[in-house]
């Protein structure tokens, strides 16, 4: 299977490939959502990680948020291999759309030209109330960060739950003018970004993940493997 679906892959022009925790856990950052993640540990990490919390008591909501995000942590993370496999997919010849679930931003720190950040990123915020952009090492001046001109409590640019999804339009047209959806690291649990493949009609479908999911049927070719190993496998055929 892996030599099919490394000629689909060296094959097409134009790839749209959807990534979740399970891509960033080689790079030392946790998987929220595996049967171990973060989330089934405690559910309330979702209460406070909300748009409403964040509203309600940002000063709290910050304390959580870095320490559930490891914040001291993220400029230390680096790309993995996988990171690595998926940019030297971009050549002249083929279009490669990353559209992914992770807000470490390390698509774009390997190179990846065109990265839809669908849950946002922690490496920056954003004023609810003048609109002023902050960088990650303005959030971590302070233990709470504030704004600059107005003083209000800075929001990270990270979708917080009860917050509204901005790119899924945009997204549902990459995919449409994709030969090849790839699918990696990511159990497809959470909506409306588990809805992504079924826009996927013509396109050969491509699932690699560390375990199963409830969404494997929808896809022409299916592989349960650690993605690091499964990467190199795959990089063996091409």
């Amino acid at each position: 299977m892996y030599e099919t679906i490394a000629l689909h892959l060296k094959s097409c022009e134009s790839l749209t490939v959807l990534t979740g925790a399970g891509v960033s856990t080689a790079s030392g950052i946790p998987d929220f959502r595996s049967s171990e993640g973060l989330w089934s540990e405690d559910e309330s990490r979702e209460f406070y990680m909300s748009a409403d919390y964040f509203y309600h008591d940002p000063i709290d909501f910050w304390k959580k948020y870095k320490a559930i995000f490891r914040m001291k942590l993220v400029q230390s993370y680096q790309p993995n291999n996988v990171h690595s496999f998926l940019r030297s997919l971009e050549t002249e010849d083929r279009e490669v759309t990353i559209i992914t679930q992770n807000v470490d931003g390390l698509h774009t720190k390997a190179g990846n030209k065109n990265v839809i950040e669908y849950h946002g990123s922690l490496s920056g915020a954003t004023c609810p109330d003048c609109g002023a952009v902050f960088s990650l090492e303005h959030i971590m001046s302070a233990e709470t960060p504030t704004c600059e001109g107005c003083g209000g409590y800075l929001k990270p640019n990270v979708l917080l739950f009860g917050d509204m999804i901005t790119s899924h339009e945009i997204a549902e047209q990459a995919i449409d003018r994709s030969e090849v959806l790839l699918v990696l690291g990511t159990s497809l649990q959470v909506t409306p970004f588990n809805m992504l493949p079924y826009y996927a009609k013509d396109q050969t479908k491509i699932l690699i993940n560390n375990e199963p999911t409830n969404s494997d049927h929808q896809f022409d070719f299916v592989l349960h493997e650690n993605l690091s190993e499964a990467v190199k496998t795959l990089q063996s055929y091409m």
